[in-house]
């Protein structure tokens, strides 16, 4: 049996789930605390797997501190330029949805001194090039 494809539009009201829990340090346990379920169920909330109902999207909304248009940001513009469900996320979404990426973004940003952060900026794009 072959596996089940996310819907476009369900992974992306998935992604900014994740992405808002992520922000603002919930737990995938904790949301699913707060909504009944088990974190298996956000996981496949968050994957588009499983789609989110609209009583229950309203409810991660106040939970999360979102409003509901915050889910959908950005999908017109997919669908306008002929986003197919093969496709993947923008590389800068994949990014900031990662652990690790939301980390780094949250710590680079709590770096106040422009010049710092210009020298970790040239050093991470050393290692990239070095990496290459």
């Amino acid at each position: 049996m072959p596996k089940k494809q996310a819907n476009p539009i369900d992974a992306q009201v998935g992604n900014r789930v994740r992405l808002r829990r992520m922000l603002i340090g919930m737990s995938q346990e904790r949301l699913g605390e707060l909504l009944g379920l088990t974190f298996q169920q956000v996981q496949k909330y968050e994957k588009g797997v499983n789609r989110i109902g609209a009583g229950r999207l309203f409810e991660v909304s106040r939970i999360l501190g979102v409003p509901i248009d915050y889910f959908y940001e950005g999908v017109n513009n997919q669908l306008a330029g002929g986003v197919t469900e093969g496709e993947s996320s923008p590389p800068v979404m994949e990014f900031v949805s990662s652990g690790e990426g939301l980390q780094l973004s949250l710590a680079f940003m709590k770096i106040k001194d422009p010049k710092l952060r210009k020298r970790v900026l040239d050093l991470v794009k050393q290692m990239a090039e070095d990496g290459e």
